[in-house]
């Protein structure tokens, strides 16, 4: 990381995941185990727990970010929720493009885009999410193929609404599995990541940008992947939802 440049971001991605019961819960032991971090630290709940995560935030150092978004603002989209609905709760943040969303709800880079576009629309911090399959990996075409999800992404978003933008590399390879990229792989695709942003718009923007790794972050690994120049933080999946261990890698991301 580079705090000189750039925020480090923490973001716990809850998934499908605690009722709201459980949300306030969890939440009371996070507000305990995270306090005064020296990174910015957010929350993504499920939509039902999102009123419930906004109470019970408010004051303390822990923002609420959505774990997704459709890009229209209303309309006969049955089961959707718009970025309108997410700001009037008093939400913050937004993930786009996870990866589970991509393999299981037939997103696209294209649709991606359009997510992105109506959340910087609407006033929301979003979370990118880029990343290769294990046989992409292995055909050797990882940065080719993170480039081009990047560039698609980021088509109509200007140098402005970037500053609310923050890419998270996520090795569809290392979510749930129990693998973790290596802190060299990681920095290395982080990396690219930031050269591409540079090419559209310029290296300040680039330096700039927070770029998280999401891959199975722990407590265990994360200070020697935080220590690397270009990973800026995490995208956390299921170390978000023990307050201990979340708390642990706020903590290495705050050094």
């Amino acid at each position: 990381m580079n705090k000189q440049l750039r925020k480090a971001v923490i973001a716990g991605n809850w998934k499908m995941n605690k009722t709201p019961t459980e949300t306030a819960g969890l939440i009371g032991q996070l507000k305990s185990a995270v306090q005064n971090p020296g990174c910015e630290v957010v929350i993504c709940t499920p939509f039902t727990s999102l009123p419930c995560a906004v109470d019970a935030t408010k004051g303390s150092c822990l923002h609420v970010g959505a774990e997704n978004v459709h890009f229209e603002a209303s309309g006969a989209f049955t089961g959707e929720i718009s970025a309108p609905m997410l700001t009037d709760l008093g939400v913050e943040y937004v993930i786009v493009g996870h990866s589970e969303r991509r393999q299981y709800f037939a997103e696209t880079d294209q649709t991606v885009n359009k997510r992105t576009l109506a959340a910087l629309a609407a006033g929301l911090k979003v979370i990118v999410c880029v990343g290769e399959s294990l046989g992409q990996r292995e055909e050797g075409v990882t940065e080719e193929l993170v480039r081009l999800q990047v560039k698609i992404a980021l088509q109509g978003v200007t140098a402005e609404a970037l500053k609310n933008v923050i890419i998270a590399y996520e090795p569809v390879w290392a979510i749930g599995t129990g693998r973790t990229a290596t802190a060299d792989q990681a920095q290395e695709v982080c990396a690219a990541i930031r050269r591409v942003v540079g090419e559209l718009y310029g290296q300040p923007a680039a330096d700039g940008l927070t770029v998280q790794y999401g891959g199975s972050m722990n407590a265990g690994n994360a200070a020697e992947l935080l220590s690397k120049p270009d990973v800026d933080g995490g995208l956390i999946g299921g170390a978000s939802l023990k307050a201990d261990a979340f708390a642990a890698i706020v903590e290495a991301a705050g050094r």
